[in-house]
């Protein structure tokens, strides 16, 4: 748990190191405020003191830049400049390795995610104050953007452990994210059982009820089961380098 932790935070640490870190967060800002604020109307036309657009779209915005950008580099950059061998050849396990550079990476969102915490607290208390705003949907919007993150992420960490290649790596888990949101339109011009089966496998309609304020035990172990599936796929990935 040491060694996870000691790279966790030397990830972490390093994208504050670099400007990587101010662009994410003010493009990821940026973006989700866009969402927010413009997209499909925005939430001055809604005619409601509602914070669930940040919830419905906000997840569209991590996946289009926020989150391909901080995966891409996880281990396609080790690889590419020979330090991974490196780092695989210390006192520290393969899991921790995967752990470490997951939870840094999770961590630089989390960040982010709470910069937008400043959205309900500005508009519906001060200096704006719009209305009363229940708490319990946005603590589940919250919760739901969070779990998405986890998963995305480790579909990113997954994907920057196949290549060698940032560019690739970015470009990848963008598609990937990308079709992982739609498949719930896809699954509409699919016959029957198949239609069905990919609407659940969608994020969006993961997404919807903790938008909605409802957190309902199937999505949050979906979400889990991502997450782990595409850690343990990183980590088979990274173990197979030493036998090759």
């Amino acid at each position: 748990m040491k060694g996870t932790l000691a790279i966790a935070g030397r990830e972490f640490r390093s994208y504050f190191y670099s400007p990587l870190a101010y662009v994410v967060i003010c493009v990821g800002l940026f973006l989700l405020g866009i969402f927010f604020f413009l997209f499909r109307g925005g939430f001055w036309q809604i005619d409601r003191a509602s914070f669930d657009r940040m919830f419905q779209y906000g997840a569209l915005g991590l996946s289009l830049f926020i989150i391909p950008v901080i995966t891409m580099r996880l281990l396609a950059e080790e690889k590419r400049s020979g330090t991974l061998e490196m780092l695989i050849t210390l006192p520290v396990k393969d899991t921790e390795v995967i752990l470490g550079k997951y939870l840094g990476a999770l961590g630089l969102v989390l960040v982010l995610l709470l910069g937008t915490a400043l959205y309900p607290i500005f508009m519906f208390g001060w200096p704006w104050n719009l209305g009363p705003l229940d708490p319990g949907p946005v603590l589940a919007g919250y919760l739901g953007l969070i779990l998405f993150s986890a998963a995305a992420i480790a579909i990113g960490l997954m994907v920057s452990a196949f290549t060698e290649s940032q560019t690739v790596a970015f470009f990848i888990t963008f598609v990937a994210l990308l079709i992982l949101h739609n498949l719930s339109t896809i699954g509409e011009f699919a016959p029957g059982a198949i239609g069905e089966f990919l609407r659940v496998l969608s994020f969006d309609t993961n997404l919807q009820k903790f938008a909605r304020g409802l957190i309902d035990t199937r999505n949050v172990i979906y979400f889990l089961s991502i997450t782990g599936l595409c850690l343990v796929m990183a980590f088979r990935t990274l173990e197979s380098r030493k036998w090759s």
